[in-house]
């Protein structure tokens, strides 16, 4: 057998042939074709439940049940003050604008559709004029105070 990656083969006893039914009585496999004799599953169309096991006791019955996932919960992502104070001072921020449109395109949020918050990590001196869809006390206090403006919208 040769080393070369077009030839490779799987090794002999590997692979069975492919069981043909409905071929005829002398096939060994004509007649009910491997069906059984009546029932639902003899029949032509027939599809099994989705996660039927065959009357054991489902999986998903099986397994203990714990824990809520609120279907309204909003998951933020998050950029702290220090994160803006190093944007700035690498002069990533146009006019000291942010905004979340601002932040992904220099790629300080990952996500566009993604609301963001500001947290209050860190120390900032840069006046930045800071627009994000929620704004945690501390990080507000932090930009005012260095003579910042903060919105929210959301």
């Amino acid at each position: 057998m040769s080393n070369h990656l077009g030839m490779l083969r799987s090794p002999d006893g590997a692979t069975k042939a492919k069981k043909r039914v409905g071929r005829g009585q002398g096939s060994g496999r004509g007649g009910t074709s491997t069906r059984g004799h009546k029932g639902h599953q003899s029949r032509s169309g027939y599809e099994g439940k989705m996660n039927f096991e065959g009357g054991q006791m489902p999986f998903a019955r099986r397994v203990p049940k714990f824990g809520f996932k609120s279907p309204f919960r909003v998951e933020y992502q998050v950029v702290n003050v220090a994160r803006l104070q190093e944007l700035a001072d690498a002069g990533q921020l146009a006019d000291g604008v942010v905004t979340p449109e601002s932040l992904f395109a220099i790629g300080a949020v990952s996500k566009r559709s993604q609301p963001i918050k500001i947290l209050g990590n860190g120390d900032i001196t840069a006046k930045l004029s800071v627009t994000a869809h929620k704004i945690s006390a501390s990080a507000q206090a932090k930009i005012e105070q260095a003579g910042g403006t903060v919105t929210t919208n959301g």
